[in-house]
């Protein structure tokens, strides 16, 4: 193929962008459409996708279709369906339509949502949503203020980089930092991005709700305060990723405050169960946080890439991460125009809040009520079908649409290590399968399967199925226990 074939251009035909947009769209929709009757899990092996995918950097065009083809054969059906009624583990990702068409507009028409003079439409949608979030959660809307970010590992990093900026300025040698056992880990990353030394991270134990403990973070602070060195900051987590418990936020906040110390409440699983009458009971307290962070791409069911932080004070993040390079003054604007990339770590940021904005706007909130009411509700039921089977025992109850439990038949006495083999085989057996995603954790040492059912079309029935292929190979696995001994 000669130069002149190639499109330096980058362009296509009015005719072909149809063409293709609307293959793409085809393709989504069947997603959508039919994703329920696929397998969620896909295996295979680092050499098995070198064989089906390595090439090297293609010189010469390839017909779009063609790679199109190629990507719809080879690449999608070897990712995940974390959509799936039966992807249970880790925290699933249910998504929508809306919000996925809204992330098509957004990147099709390249925003730049950083400054407010690029697009102050972009700008002004996030200070919007913002402030709907803010008013969900019980934070000042005049005065508090947020940022969109790629996850809660952000949103978590940005919020402790300004309570380290609020809280102690340059000199954080001898700051102090507290969380649970049960935090979520993208916390203790973000604490060591920014420089904390192991000696400055205090872990509270849990209680046997996994519940941070207010006694022992009382002692560990009063025991630093003695040594000279300065408590500055407590992350409280209002779901937790393993069990769904929510720390005791309402007295830990009370703590926080007689102590004067920041409450960062990492919600970025549970905080979304405010929008339910339980959820609302148990998050008793968030609205006391000085940051918090939530994740709408899990519980908010929105797409991939979409974490959220609020503060209670927007200054607080521009004291932080505002920098004045000569090549941007002229887009400041005034104070009320905010730029974005002075709350926060990108410069460069996606337009987020579109989908946000539109799948609200489309459905209402109280739908997303209705849609969290009942995955709080399909736990509760899924406790009581476990409970009614005599070989399942309940590790840790429905909290938050988590619920753990582990094949342990009452009429047969298994060792610790013996259960713990059985377990983790039969979540072994059923991804294998790929008929369902239901993965393990350790609860109090022990191996246990983990359900997290957020996604709004899992049904009672979906459940029924997997647990019933769970026992058919708890028993397999039984019985292989028994030939041994």
């Amino acid at each position: 193929m000669t130069n002149n074939n190639l499109n330096s251009t980058l362009k296509l035909s009015k005719k072909e962008m149809q063409q293709y947009g609307y293959k793409i769209i085809d393709h989504i929709v069947e997603h959508f459409e039919n994703q329920d009757s696929k397998k969620p899990v896909t295996i295979a092996s680092r050499m098995e996708m070198d064989a089906l995918l390595a090439e090297q950097i293609p010189d010469q065009p390839t017909p779009a279709n063609e790679v199109l083809d190629y990507v719809m054969d080879r690449v999608i059906p070897y990712c995940n369906i974390v959509s799936h009624p039966k992807s249970y583990s880790f925290v699933p990702g249910p998504s929508n339509y809306i919000s996925a068409m809204a992330d098509t507009i957004a990147t099709g028409f390249n925003i730049f949502s950083g400054g407010w003079a690029a697009s102050p439409a972009a700008a002004e949608l996030e200070i919007i949503t913002m402030n709907w979030l803010l008013d969900i959660f019980g934070f000042p809307v005049k005065k508090g203020g947020g940022i969109f970010t790629s996850g809660g590992s952000i949103a978590n990093l940005t919020a402790l980089a300004t309570a380290r900026r609020i809280r102690c300025g340059n000199d954080f040698s001898k700051a102090v930092i507290y969380l649970s056992d049960q935090a979520h880990s993208s916390n203790i990353k973000a604490i060591k991005i920014l420089g904390f030394k192991k000696e400055q991270i205090r872990i509270i134990l849990t209680d046997i709700n996994f519940k941070m403990s207010l006694s022992k973070l009382k002692n560990a602070i009063s025991i630093d305060r003695s040594e000279g060195l300065q408590p500055f900051c407590v992350i409280a987590s209002a779901g937790t990723t393993n069990t769904g418990s929510v720390d005791p936020l309402d007295n830990i906040a009370t703590i926080c405050k007689r102590e004067h110390l920041w409450l960062h409440v990492d919600a970025a699983y549970g905080g979304a169960a405010i929008l339910s009458n339980k959820g609302n009971t148990l998050l008793k307290g968030i609205e006391r946080a000085d940051s918090l962070t939530v994740d709408p791409h899990k519980w908010f069911f929105q797409p991939y890439e979409i974490g959220c932080l609020l503060v209670k004070d927007h200054k607080w993040l521009n004291r932080t991460f505002s920098e004045k390079p000569e090549y941007l003054r002229d887009i400041e604007g005034n104070e009320s125009e905010i730029n974005f990339y002075d709350h926060g770590i990108q410069l460069t940021r996606r337009f987020r809040a579109l989908k946000f904005y539109m799948s609200i706007k489309t459905f209402g909130l109280n739908s997303f009520k209705k849609a969290i009411q009942y995955n709080i509700d399909l736990a509760k039921k899924t406790e009581n079908l476990l409970r009614n089977r005599c070989d399942w025992e309940i590790t840790s109850p429905a909290t938050l649409a988590i619920i753990n439990f582990r094949y342990n038949p009452k009429e047969i006495y298994l060792s610790e290590k013996e259960l713990d083999q059985i377990n983790q085989n039969i979540s072994n057996k059923i991804v294998t399968s790929r008929e369902a995603l239901l993965v393990t954790t350790i609860l109090n040492g022990q191996i246990t399967l983990r359900m997290c059912l957020i996604n709004p079309r899992t049904t009672i029935k979906d459940i029924q199925e997997t647990i019933e292929k769970c026992e058919v190979y708890g028993k397999e696995e039984l019985t292989v226990v028994q030939q041994s001994c």
